[in-house]
């Protein structure tokens, strides 16, 4: 495909008179990984609906591995694998089983698949589970399975809708090995992802939506020089006497050299933004019963500084 792998332009969706994807445009460059971020709601899921065609927007156009979506979704798909937000592995069937099966959706001869099974099994460290029903795997295994699967069909497009949620520290590194090699192999890849981290790992460009609508885009470096502070430093209370955070608070803003300081407080813990934070750690010296962590910011801080830190549900 010469061609972007996806383009979207204008796109427009709405579910009983409420906008859900609005004056949405995109592009996904070859090879590389592009993230969608946004908080719950924001129309993420949807996105990905209207790009592979199963749903249709209510204005807008999408090209999809060089075919017009939604009407030729279906020719658009034999190049694109997909790893939904929820496992829907087939309970009844062991491993290879649900690769095998998953292969004739794409009219694999039982002969193509024999010789593509071994590679799947072995990206996915699974070739000890190879006949292993579904139920006795664990959650790991069982995203790893499912992304074994979405490459059944060799697709130069992968659509990743939050691959990594509930899996430990060590499967979820895992899964970023695997993802790294697609992309090393060619492959473009799109992800949504509510772990910050993840996104600045993997994602090339980054996009950020809220409410249906883009409201900011760049590579992971570009948006944090652009919308944040260099440096964060999170202040916490060990001692639990009550108001101990608000003296503090009151005492930090009379302190000279801390006046450009930006501060922000969630919970019990205190945030200040800063291009410069000596200021404030030679005062927090003087406080023993509170503790801290001084670091760089990151896309998180980034997220939460666009999108709020209120709870969507």
């Amino acid at each position: 495909m010469n061609a972007p792998p996806l383009r979207v332009r204008a796109l427009n969706k709405s579910y009983a008179g409420v906008a859900v994807v609005e004056d949405l445009s995109f592009v996904l460059e070859k090879g590389r990984c592009f993230g969608l971020l946004g908080p719950n709601g924001a129309g993420k899921t949807t996105t990905l609906k209207l790009c592979l065609g199963l749903s249709v927007p209510d204005a807008g156009e999408i090209t999809l591995a060089g075919h017009r979506i939604p009407e030729a979704a279906q020719a658009a798909r034999a190049f694109v694998g997909v790893v939904p937000q929820f496992d829907n592995l087939d309970p009844d069937f062991t491993v290879r089983e649900n690769l095998r099966v998953f292969g004739r959706y794409f009219g694999l001869s039982k002969k193509e698949m024999a010789a593509r099974m071994e590679a799947l099994l072995q990206f996915s460290s699974l070739s000890s589970k190879r006949d292993t029903r579904i139920d006795a795997l664990s959650g790991g295994m069982k995203r790893r399975l499912m992304l074994a699967r979405a490459l059944v069909n060799d697709p130069d497009i992968l659509f990743l809708d939050e691959p990594t949620t509930g899996l430990d520290p060590q499967a979820r590194h895992l899964i970023w090995e695997r993802l790294k090699t697609l992309q090393g192999a060619g492959k473009t890849l799109l992800l949504t992802t509510h772990f910050m981290e993840e996104a600045e790992r993997l994602c090339d460009w980054i996009m950020v939506v809220d409410g249906g609508r883009k409201i900011a885009e760049g590579s992971p470096r570009e948006l944090i020089a652009r919308h944040i502070e260099a440096q964060v430093v999170e202040v916490y209370d060990a001692s639990g006497t009550p108001d101990a955070l608000e003296v503090f608070i009151h005492t930090a803003r009379a302190q000279e050299g801390m006046e450009d300081m930006r501060m922000e407080k969630s919970g019990e813990t205190l945030f200040f933004y800063t291009r410069e934070a000596n200021a404030l750690l030679a005062l927090l010296a003087q406080w023993p019963t509170l503790r801290y962590t001084h670091r760089a910011a990151n896309l998180e801080d980034v997220f939460i500084r666009l999108t709020g830190r209120e709870l969507r549900d």
